[in-house]
């Protein structure tokens, strides 16, 4: 399989992403992400903590990538999101940590916030896939669900689970919260499009996921109605084609407004899942107690990247 990016020249302006910032970061401009042209990765290892046939019994392989295009105000990968922590590396080398990682025993390649290195990603598998002991693993695009059609559509064939977030519905919360009022319009024709490559959801005898989409929507505290009006909108979109993933696990950081400075209460939570299963949602995964803990955020220490 070939790079389906194509080639372009050093100083042509980034569009990969809605904020389409145009920066030439292959001429060492930063974009709206954060991220020049160099890769960047802060670890690469056997995440467990991923829904059940994602992580299964030996992990998921994830590789955590560096900047972030959305920066939204409560991340709890800060750390990563704004580019603190990372470290460069090649195409070749990229390749060779998704062979490592299978290596290991993963039950896929992970790609967490993958937007902005969406070409040094497919061709990193292109390599992977035609090595001597080549990448045989399903690849789960791991993503905020800011993406552009156009970027996607590039990436078709490289990628066989989407695993995107549904953050909001209303763009004045898009706006407040990640600078990004079009993010609801943005999500909901990004998801069309992983729809379109991957609609459906097949698992394997093995029980893991091995095509398909998971829809994740984080429940910010004090926001029912909007996490409400996000089901209502994916559920029209996609009803059970795809599986959604309603987790509780929102935990407040330093930097988060003073609004978001506390837990999703149980009723809330008990809220949304009635809602769900009264929209008919029949494939989803639920998180019970415990998850809202700094303990579930992995430690951003270039494991897996030298």
């Amino acid at each position: 399989m070939g790079t389906p990016f194509g080639h372009s020249s050093q100083d042509a302006p980034c569009g990969l992403c809605p904020r389409l910032c145009g920066a030439r970061r292959g001429l060492g401009e930063r974009g709206a992400c954060g991220a020049d042209g160099t890769l960047r990765v802060a670890r690469a290892a056997l995440h467990f903590w991923e829904e059940p046939p994602i992580s299964g019994t030996r992990g998921s392989g994830t590789v955590f990538f560096s900047n972030c295009p959305l920066r939204c105000a409560y991340c709890q990968n800060a750390a990563i999101s704004t580019g603190k922590v990372g470290k460069a590396v090649t195409v070749k080398r990229l390749s060779e940590i998704f062979l490592e990682l299978q290596g290991q025993g993963a039950h896929n390649i992970n790609l967490v916030t993958p937007t902005h290195y969406a070409k040094e990603i497919a061709a990193a598998l292109s390599r992977a896939r035609q090595a001597k002991a080549p990448l045989a693993v399903p690849v789960v695009y791991n993503t905020s669900g800011y993406e552009l059609p156009a970027t996607l559509e590039s990436l078709d064939g490289c990628v066989d689970i989407y695993l995107t977030d549904f953050k909001y519905a209303s763009a004045a919360l898009a706006a407040e919260y990640s600078g990004a009022p079009d993010y609801p319009k943005a999500a909901l024709a990004a998801l069309g499009e992983m729809l379109r490559q991957r609609g459906g959801y097949r698992l394997g005898a093995d029980g893991m996921l091995k095509e398909g989409v998971i829809v994740r929507h984080l429940a910010l505290p004090g926001h029912l109605d909007d996490s409400k009006q996000v089901l209502r909108q994916v559920f029209a979109e996609a009803g059970n084609r795809v599986c959604y993933s309603l987790m509780n696990q929102y935990t407040p950081m330093p930097a988060a407004p003073p609004q978001l400075q506390q837990r999703l209460s149980e009723q809330e939570y008990a809220a949304l899942v009635d809602f769900a299963l009264g929209l008919g949602i029949t494939n989803s995964f639920m998180q019970e107690g415990g998850t809202a803990e700094e303990s579930f955020i992995p430690p951003f220490d270039l494991t897996g990247v030298s």
